[in-house]
């Protein structure tokens, strides 16, 4: 009787699963995945938006959700609180988890979303080239699917906020 061990098949072959925690397989390799945060700031039914600069390296010029990577070892609220000191020079004081969804682009994102309702500071804009506030409904503002997912999900999620 053959002996197998787990991940390969009895003669021998790579057994690759469809699905992974980390993403969809391609030919047994795995996308790698980079942990990412985004942020919803609401204010008055209007979520901020960035104009992303056409320098970046991840969908320059898109109109997109503020946020960015997350450091080795650090947790997402933790990225959270660094991305908005370092992005709007804001300190989140009302924070709530909306959702993690997977991305393609340029890499392969894992990004965790947080609404942020309540800040401290005045709001700069560090690495943006423009910021607007666009009304929570209209989601044909953004230009990546993810962002208007996310969205979607707040709007189900904290409805009552």
């Amino acid at each position: 009787m053959p002996v197998t061990t787990p991940g390969r098949r009895p003669n021998g072959a790579d057994h690759t699963p469809p699905h992974t925690s980390q993403g969809v397989s391609l030919l047994g390799r795995q996308p790698d995945v980079h942990e990412c945060i985004a942020f919803l700031l609401i204010k008055d039914h209007h979520v901020l938006a960035e104009k992303r600069k056409l320098t970046k390296k991840v969908v320059p010029g898109a109109i997109a959700l503020p946020g960015g990577h997350m450091e080795h070892g650090e947790s997402p609220q933790d990225a959270l609180y660094r991305e908005l000191r370092e992005e709007l020079s804001l300190v989140p004081s009302d924070i709530t988890y909306v959702c993690t969804l997977l991305h393609r682009s340029q890499e392969f994102r894992k990004l965790h979303y947080f609404a942020v309702h309540q800040w401290e500071g005045a709001m700069t804009h560090n690495e943006a080239e423009a910021l607007l506030w666009v009304p929570c409904d209209a989601l044909d503002t953004f230009d990546l699917d993810v962002d208007r997912i996310a969205i979607r999900e707040y709007i189900r999620v904290c409805k009552s906020r």
